[in-house]
């Protein structure tokens, strides 16, 4: 790994994970109004996500002190956040006690099996970089899944409720799920231009959820003083 190579992962990491939790911000402050299980996934799952870039530059910064091993944990946190995220659609047009309950015992049984994943992972005896390519494949295909739901969901509300910022929601997810499709030409052929468009997609996707949520903070601050 070259130095300028190791540096630049850093730095792209380190942004995505400031943006994830710059969003755990935001969507944390319907939750502290209201109290709702329903608005705690979508931070949860940000947070998770946040977590999961951090640790890959930790590990590019410091990659012989943290053993590869922690890929693993990235790459398990990065699937759980979109788990979280397809719960969280899911279970939001459904008011009813049973439904609250769901959700919750579904985010709670996540947070655990993480926990429980990342104890094994990271005391594991040993790293096979083959197998973690794989499952790597396989786990981008999963978010990819995961992800068409989440845009087909928000593209339905969209519909029955017409406004720019919900229409730059389900844009954003768009954006996510190509980056993970460009990783998955990327790991096939080596393409760099792939690669590049990865990279480039995600922040875009990042920066398009900030500024929705920037969006609906400031213009409920602006009613909220009316």
């Amino acid at each position: 790994m070259s130095a300028y190579y190791q540096e630049f992962r850093v730095t792209y990491e380190l942004i995505s994970t400031i943006l994830c939790f710059v969003l755990v911000w935001f969507m944390t402050k319907p939750y502290r109004f209201t109290r709702d299980g329903r608005y705690i996934g979508l931070p949860l799952a940000f947070g998770l996500l946040g977590t999961s870039y951090l640790f890959s530059a930790i590990t590019y910064a410091q990659p012989s002190f943290f053993p590869e091993i922690v890929l693993w944990f990235q790459l398990v946190a990065r699937a759980f956040a979109f788990v979280f995220l397809a719960a969280t659609y899911y279970f939001s047009k459904k008011h009813s006690e049973a439904s609250r309950l769901l959700l919750n015992m579904t985010l709670s049984a996540t947070v655990v099996v993480v926990i429980a994943l990342f104890l094994f992972i990271f005391f594991a005896p040993q790293f096979d970089f083959q197998n973690y390519r794989t499952a790597s494949t396989y786990v981008r295909i999963f978010i990819m899944i995961c992800l068409t739901y989440i845009t087909i969901h928000v593209l339905r509300s969209h519909m029955q409720k017409p406004e720019p910022t919900t229409l730059l929601t389900p844009l954003g997810y768009i954006l996510l799920g190509i980056s993970q499709y460009s990783l998955l030409i990327w790991a096939v052929d080596a393409s760099m231009f792939a690669w590049w468009g990865a990279l480039i997609l995600r922040i875009g996707g990042l920066a398009i959820f900030l500024f929705v949520a920037y969006l609906t903070f400031y213009r409920s601050n602006k009613k909220g003083k009316k």
